[in-house]
């Protein structure tokens, strides 16, 4: 995997799939919770608040003693991390020279008090040099399964975002508990493939909740030939679907005309899960699914292209799942 690879996992740090910022121990001039906003970074000049010029990260004080400053991201999904983005987006002057990121695994919601104090926290990325005003991305070879991680800034300065990319991996027992979104993020599930993501990510049809604006899905350029676009997805596992949903919510005048789903199980053929059915604009499609077969894939072709919110397949995992 190269340096850039991992960036085609979701991020699993993301504020829209649940992420918090649940500590700190300095934010005076910028608020801890910017690092995991979903948007790019922003930056107006000359605006300044009581305590200097405002910034979209996460900024703290100039230090006049020894010690470093840090934050800890609880995941909005626990999972296997493959890389860290730092992001240091318009701090120029104020950026920190070198950061580390470690991470945790525990279990049930401890205060953020009980992690700062009581956490074992294992290193993913050693104390590393960053640049300032880019991307800063990092390769992470770590097989375990982290449910936090902590991001550490050598002494001071500020980090405009924290991107955490990797594959979710849930607690067995609530898959197990009855059925639920085989296509989640936050279940282990991840888009693989794609025709074209020009205006919005494939990923975020498997965040949760229901979009709030246009932006909050994905969609396509225009298409000017004959064929259509794609998406594939790897499920949380090997299951049946039972309904599909396809949320075309605030796409008006550029939902897809029809959209086909299809999956397959590992290396099989692809089957019809749902023929190719005309959509509406702006509309939440339910559809019931009967004998689906088991599938550890699925396929969503919307005709010729267009934008989808949401892409829900509520089934059950095999009995048979490790």
């Amino acid at each position: 995997m190269t340096a850039h690879d991992f960036r085609t996992y979701p991020d699993l740090a993301v504020r829209t799939l649940g992420g918090a910022v649940v500590w700190a121990n300095d934010e005076l001039f910028a608020e801890r919770e910017n690092l995991i906003r979903p948007t790019r970074p922003e930056y107006q000049p000359s605006t300044f608040g009581h305590k200097g010029q405002i910034y979209d990260g996460w900024e703290t004080r100039r230090r006049r003693v020894s010690g470093v400053d840090e934050a800890i991201v609880r995941l909005g999904a626990p999972g296997v991390v493959h890389g860290v983005v730092v992001d240091t987006a318009w701090f120029t002057g104020n950026y920190p020279p070198e950061i580390s990121v470690e991470a945790t695994a525990v279990e049930g919601y401890p205060s953020a008090d009980e992690l700062a104090a009581d956490a074992r926290w294992t290193t993913l990325i050693p104390r590393s040099p960053v640049g300032g005003d880019c991307e800063n991305p990092f390769t992470v070879d770590s097989p375990e399964r982290w449910t936090h991680v902590k991001l550490t800034m050598y002494p001071d300065g500020g980090v405009a975002r924290l991107r955490v990319h990797g594959a979710a991996k849930p607690d067995p027992r609530i898959l197990a508990a009855g059925p639920v979104d085989l296509a989640a993020i936050e279940n282990g599930g991840r888009v693989t493939g794609c025709s074209n993501m020009f205006y919005g990510s494939p990923q975020n049809m498997l965040l949760p909740g229901l979009a709030r604006v246009m932006g909050d899905g994905w969609e396509t350029s225009r298409r000017r030939d004959d064929g259509n676009d794609w998406v594939e997805v790897a499920l949380a596992g090997r299951g049946r679907v039972s309904l599909v949903e396809l949320d075309t919510s605030y796409f008006l005048g550029n939902a897809p005309g029809s959209a086909r789903v299809r999956v397959r199980d590992g290396d099989g053929e692809w089957i019809d899960l749902l023929p190719r059915t005309a959509l509406q604009p702006d509309t939440r499609h339910r559809f019931v699914v009967e004998d689906a077969p088991p599938a550890s894939e699925a396929r969503l072709d919307i005709y010729p292209d267009g934008g989808m919110a949401r892409f829900r397949l509520w089934g059950a995992l095999d009995e048979a799942q490790p």
